[in-house]
């Protein structure tokens, strides 16, 4: 009984996510910046899933990128 609870929780978690949730990118590339370094170029979604891409903003608007390494972890 216990078994098919918990297979039933898995089953019900695996479903709330959207399809492809879990995917990892093709490629990740990393590099070691220092404060003051240009950031490297790179492409994100924006809130509507939209590309945007770091080159097309600089020189238009104000750019200021902040990470929040431990943001949405247990750390």
């Amino acid at each position: 009984m216990a078994r098919a609870f918990a297979a039933a929780v898995l089953l019900l978690a695996a479903a709330s996510f959207p399809a492809g949730y879990a995917q990892q990118p093709a490629a990740v590339q990393t590099a070691t910046l220092k404060t003051g370094d240009t950031a490297p170029d790179f492409t994100l979604p924006d809130q509507d899933n939209n590309p945007v891409r770091l080159s097309s903003l600089v020189g238009k608007r104000k750019v200021v990128l902040a990470f929040y390494v431990k943001a949405f972890t247990s750390g």
